[in-house]
């Protein structure tokens, strides 16, 4: 679909570039002649896939670990990129989420999502959008949102009212922004299934079975590509009439029923048990890797 070198001169950055969705876009971007800036919490995944990229593509990947939940490191980090040369797109794909009864939720619980989604990508946003509109530059801002900003979606009830505020940024500050060239775009995935995200969302794999595919009219989970080359599109020039928009990327599946999450409604209290247990464990091991 695309060029080799479509994308070749423009330097973009990724949140939570080293695995999942952020890793696909990233390899995407890399494959088609970008510069390509990565980071993230864990700085063995990110040094991981960086030599990963460097190995398939000959690429040299620029990657630091960062926590976007701190406003000041974000913006040292946003300034030590800048100082080696602009970006030109950012994707904020960095984020977190897990099923519970919203009953359930502690504060604590509540701000985990909260932070890092709604606050932790503004903070990037503004502090590259500050930089553009600083040099007069023109830039792209994708976030990666999800299908119920539009339908709202039970039990991820924190991280649907964080990305729902995101898709408000999203039209508001391509208004802002659009006399400068800065364009603000999102993609809403439905299900791309990824080890991490999966073993918080569907522990059990009540997302795999074939009830669930019942909701997506085209019967099953989205395939990388699709969401790479919409991703590449975005970023890409050749456009730049479009800002302001969020894409659904799902098979129809929002305009079809309720939100992703719907069918758990039907779940006892004993499966809930189970499944705090089962993202408990995943969340202990994920500490676990990050202080090693």
């Amino acid at each position: 679909m695309f060029k080799n070198d479509i994308l070749k001169g423009k330097k973009i950055l990724v949140t939570g570039g080293g695995t999942g969705l952020g890793k696909e876009m990233s390899e995407h971007y890399v494959k088609h002649g970008a510069e390509l800036v990565i980071c993230g919490r864990r700085e063995s995944v990110l040094a991981d896939t960086a030599q990963e990229f460097k190995e398939k593509y000959g690429a040299n990947v620029r990657y630091q670990p960062l926590d976007i939940r701190s406003p000041q490191d974000v913006e040292d980090f946003i300034d030590a990129i800048f100082m080696e040369g602009p970006l030109h797109g950012l994707v904020n794909n960095a984020a977190g989420n897990f099923i519970s009864p919203t009953k359930d939720l502690s504060a604590r619980g509540f701000d985990a999502i909260a932070n890092i989604v709604f606050h932790g990508t503004f903070y990037v946003t503004q502090s590259v959008g500050k930089k553009w509109l600083e040099l007069k530059m023109k830039g792209s801002i994708i976030s990666i949102l999800a299908t119920w900003v539009w339908t709202g979606s039970p039990f991820v009830v924190p991280s649907a009212m964080s990305k729902s505020a995101l898709n408000t940024m999203t039209k508001s500050l391509a208004v802002e922004w659009g006399p400068n060239g800065i364009r603000v775009n999102a993609i809403a995935p439905g299900p791309f299934p990824t080890e991490g995200a999966w073993a918080r969302l569907s522990p059990k794999g009540d997302l795999d079975d074939s009830n669930s595919m019942s909701t997506i009219p085209m019967g099953r989970v989205g395939e990388m590509s699709e969401l790479q080359n919409l991703a590449t599109f975005l970023m890409a020039d050749g456009c730049e009439y479009l800002t302001g928009q969020t894409i659904a990327l799902d098979g129809a599946q929002y305009l079809s029923g309720g939100g992703t999450f719907s069918q758990l409604a039907k779940m006892s209290e004993d499966d809930w048990s189970e499944i705090r247990n089962m993202i408990k464990k995943t969340n202990d091991s994920d500490k676990q890797k990050r202080s090693t």
